[in-house]
């Protein structure tokens, strides 16, 4: 788990990301995108407080089945999952506290609820 710093093509059914179990991020954008590379940085540095949220970093694109059923028309698109529902979401966040909130909402715990 953790911050993924890799786009995948291979993406998930809307099945599966239903079915997932506990909190969850699916970040939608494209390697190239000038926005999602300005982000990264604060997506990755939310992840500190929050290594047992599951981050699954999809490459969209048009006719892509997993962004169209969220309705993404712009990246990067953040999505917060918890037990496979949507709780929230924030398209091209700017501000690394947005995105710590939207975390805290779906993983309350936090860092607390790791194992030492």
């Amino acid at each position: 788990m953790a911050f993924n710093p890799d786009y995948t093509r291979d993406e998930p059914s809307r099945n599966e990301i239903d079915a997932l179990a506990g909190p969850a991020l699916l970040e939608f954008g494209s390697p190239w995108c000038g926005y999602c590379r300005r982000t990264a940085p604060l997506v990755e540095q939310s992840f500190a407080e929050h290594p047992a949220i599951r981050h699954i970093r999809i490459e969209d694109g048009s006719g892509r089945p997993l962004g169209r059923s969220f309705g993404v028309t712009l990246w990067p698109t953040l999505i917060f999952l918890k037990d496979g529902r949507e709780v929230s979401r924030l398209v091209r966040p700017m501000d690394v506290r947005d995105i710590a909130a939207a975390m805290k909402a779906i993983d309350p715990a936090g860092e607390r609820a790791v194992p030492a």
